[in-house]
């Protein structure tokens, strides 16, 4: 889904530090062979479009779960050893709202796939920035700092704003920034330094010996390319042809698999309203209302074949939008 030369083969490692999350004093994880590299992104902002590079997606296990809690910290070992796959990009972004929409688009198609809810705020996916700051016009990157417990995209756009301006502050003052993982703290809106960060060398990667490599069948994986989905991106350009929709409707509606599924069984149910119409009222009146009742468009009591039924009765002229409308 994302474009990468997945590897036949990639090799298990183990990257050996000590904190309070890893008791052990290791995890396992990919390094020098992981599954996939050279993956690509294209994300939209408000400043137009850019492709992000992805770098590499390997597997790993899980840490433990930290909770700091004034001067004392609450370690949490349920889900430490559990497997995830983690996916690096390359150092494309360049703003805050870059690294957001990254992330918006990014669990868009974890979430079509169907191998992922995306539910940040349960721990299921985690985005974890990396920032760093440098001179215009300079090619060094700058030393970087590492994110972590960001639970929504509001708190990474926040985060990554606020972290910015901290190492331009440490800058400008004649200061040097330290290679840190920190944490955001929500109430403050500030991070807050965690740990002094290893560099790789620190984490004495070496082949893991409990574990064979991880050989994957060349035709497993054809076999996946062919069943995978409609992803969003290809899901855009047909219902900006197919519908004749505006960029903005046809982003909104693709956002979610269940909301373009939603949006084709409206089309499907009125053959005689334009689908423009159809996307007015979804994205409108019935997001309104999803929005009151906090309900999913899964559970909405308005099934899209009694909206598209409705909308007929307004373009017959049985009935007007106000009264369709309550």
């Amino acid at each position: 889904a994302l474009g990468c030369r997945i590897n036949p083969r990639s090799i298990f490692a183990r990257k050996n530090y000590f904190y309070p999350d890893l008791p052990k004093g290791f995890q396992i994880s990919q390094y020098e062979e992981p599954l996939a590299r050279e993956g690509q992104l294209s994300i939209h902002t408000s400043r137009g479009d850019r492709v992000i590079r992805v770098r590499r997606v390997h597997l790993e296990e899980d840490t433990g779960k930290l909770t700091h809690v004034d001067a004392a910290s609450l370690v949490d070992l349920n889900r430490a050893g559990v497997p995830l796959l983690e996916i690096v990009s390359e150092p494309d972004l360049r703003s805050p709202e870059e690294a957001r929409v990254y992330a918006e688009t990014l669990r868009s198609i974890l979430r079509y796939l169907n191998v992922n809810s995306g539910d940040m705020e349960k721990g299921v996916m985690r985005i974890e920035p990396n920032v760093s700051v440098r001179p215009a016009d300079t090619v060094a990157f700058g030393v970087r700092t590492e994110i972590k417990n960001l639970n929504s995209f509001r708190a990474l756009e926040r985060g990554i704003g606020y972290e910015v301006k901290r190492q331009i502050n440490i800058l400008e003052s004649g200061g040097q920034v330290r290679q840190e993982t920190v944490g955001w703290d929500e109430d403050r809106q500030v991070t807050f330094v965690q740990r002094v960060k290893e560099g790789e060398q620190d984490y004495r990667y070496f082949p893991e010996p409990d574990l064979p490599p991880l050989v994957i069948d060349r035709e497993w994986i054809d076999r996946i390319r062919a069943e995978m989905p409609e992803l969003p991106a290809d899901k855009y350009i047909r219902f900006l042809q197919q519908y004749d929709l505006s960029a903005y409707d046809a982003r909104v509606l693709v956002s979610e698999r269940d909301i373009a599924r939603y949006f084709e069984a409206v089309v499907a149910a009125s053959p005689a309203v334009s689908p423009k119409i159809g996307a007015n009222w979804i994205t409108g009146d019935l997001f309104g209302l999803m929005n009151e009742s906090g309900l999913d468009i899964k559970d909405v009591r308005v099934s899209p074949e009694s909206l598209g039924g409705l909308l007929e009765l307004v373009g017959d002229g049985t009935i007007n939008n106000t009264i369709a409308k309550s």
